[in-house]
């Protein structure tokens, strides 16, 4: 009994080291491999062959799977090589996509400010990705703040934490201009509340949790969301083009 306990341990173990070896090789062929879509897959519990849908989209994004296939796995270094790549290379992808933004804003005569509430903030929708896929709201609402946060934490307080050290250093101070940020910050935090209210509203029994619930809720709540996207949008453009009075 313990011959047999201890072979399958070792066994186990063997396995375990030679999917830490080949994952990293693994990752690049998923990447390069069409594979079908997983949902069919579930339902059916059968293998299906790509579709011409499954085809376009391998080759729009083709080059993003093989740039993330890069990151190590997770069993190199207990996780933290993983880590620290993950958020090396997502800090360039997050430059390159404010770079951009900013360059087609200023071709199109946009000022910054309305470029990042615009164009910028568009990266929340990847929360629909973590509403499909999890059966709980925790991972797509969590997602909403938690972006939010590195984006103004670590986005702007690296970059200005840089430069305030830098001119420091030189004798100087280093001084942004708010410009339109109290009214943006004030409007948002209005219609945050706004947002947690009706959330909170929709645990109730009879609507079943913050995402799903009968239809009729389903559909005002995601009117009620889009509204407030909108009105957001509207008014921090008209403060920042002067057409109604900041503060």
């Amino acid at each position: 009994m313990k011959e047999n306990t201890v072979d399958k341990l070792i066994k186990k173990t063997n396995l375990a080291l030679v999917v830490g070896t080949n994952s990293w090789r693994q990752q690049f062929m998923e990447a390069i491999t069409v594979s079908a879509g997983d949902e069919d897959e579930e339902d059916s519990g059968e293998e299906r062959l790509p579709s011409c849908f499954d085809y376009v989209m391998h080759f729009l994004t083709v080059f993003w799977k093989v740039l993330f296939a890069c990151v190590p796995p997770t069993d190199y270094l207990n996780g933290w090589a993983c880590f620290f790549i993950s958020i090396i290379i997502i800090g360039m992808l997050t430059a390159v996509i404010g770079d951009l933004a900013s360059h087609f804003g200023c071709t199109i005569g946009l000022k910054d400010s309305v470029t990042a509430v615009v164009f910028v903030a568009l990266d929340t929708f990847a929360s629909k990705v973590a509403a499909v896929q999890d059966t709980y709201a925790d991972a797509s609402i969590g997602n909403v703040t938690g972006s939010n946060a590195v984006n103004v934490f670590l986005g702007i307080g690296v970059a200005w934490s840089i430069a305030a050290i830098y001119w420091h250093m030189q004798g100087k101070q280093f001084v942004v201009e708010a410009g339109s940020l109290a009214f943006s910050v004030t409007l948002y935090t209005i219609f945050a509340f706004l947002g947690v209210s009706v959330l909170l509203y929709r645990r109730r029994a009879h609507i079943g949790g913050e995402l799903g619930g009968p239809r009729g809720h389903r559909l005002a709540t995601s009117a009620f969301f889009f509204s407030l996207w909108f009105l957001y949008i509207l008014f921090s453009s008209m403060e920042a083009y002067c057409h109604i009075e900041g503060f």
